[in-house]
């Protein structure tokens, strides 16, 4: 899995738990999916991305930004 493709399910994955967090406990948590899409259009101006600063700290993503859970073979 590629690195675009896991912070797009993430980020859906959050979004959907903020509108149904705020639908069924408080209204507050629609701070949450705000907060994604400020942090998708800042990530698309300036290329910075916690989840894949994560992962690659983590030594899990590989020179073509190919997700390796767990840590990259080596070969």
């Amino acid at each position: 899995m590629k690195t675009e493709s896991l912070v797009r399910i993430l980020a859906g994955t959050f979004v959907l738990l903020g509108l149904a967090l705020a639908h069924w406990v408080n209204a507050w948590w629609l701070l949450l999916p705000t907060f994604v899409a400020v942090n998708l259009i800042q990530s698309a101006f300036t290329g910075f991305c916690p989840p894949t600063l994560l992962l690659r700290a983590l030594g899990w993503v590989d020179a073509n930004g190919i997700i390796h859970f767990g840590g990259v073979p080596k070969n």
